[in-house]
């Protein structure tokens, strides 16, 4: 079976993903009444075998709207004329997704504020407090 290589040591498999062909919109004169551009690519995130755990869950989370209630991820292309290319772009559009799903986040390491930070922070608060409190007139 062929594989889609999404990155070193990370491949999709073929038979995973499928293809939909429908008519586009937007501008190709009767090329667009006539010929199905549009492609819609579809892999089941939740049941693939080729994506580990980690990888699985982060992409169900970036995925966002574009991700069914059966864990289906769903991508449209109709931005070219051409089938074939609009098929390369969801093919493209599927491989930076994974990329980006596949990349642990830094973890922060919480930090405490320096002395130097809190002390300006006051010293601001007083301030706008010392402005407000001029505006006001004199009580009668």
């Amino acid at each position: 079976m062929a594989s889609f290589a999404i990155a070193p040591g990370l491949a999709i498999d073929e038979s995973e993903i499928a293809f939909a062909f429908l008519r586009a919109s937007g501008p190709g004169g009767q090329n667009v009444n006539k010929v199905e551009t549009a492609v819609q690519l579809r892999i089941d995130v939740r049941h693939s075998p080729s994506l580990d755990e980690y990888v699985r869950r982060r992409l169900e989370k970036l995925a966002g709207s574009r991700l069914t209630q059966d864990g289906v991820l769903i991508l449209s292309a109709q931005r070219f004329r051409s089938q074939e290319r609009n098929r390369e772009d969801a093919l493209e559009r599927l491989r930076q997704l994974v990329i980006k799903a596949a990349v642990r986040p830094k973890r922060r390491v919480a930090t405490r504020p320096t002395l130097a930070s809190k002390k300006r922070r006051v010293d601001t608060k007083v301030k706008r407090g010392e402005t407000k409190r001029l505006r006001t007139g004199p009580i009668e």
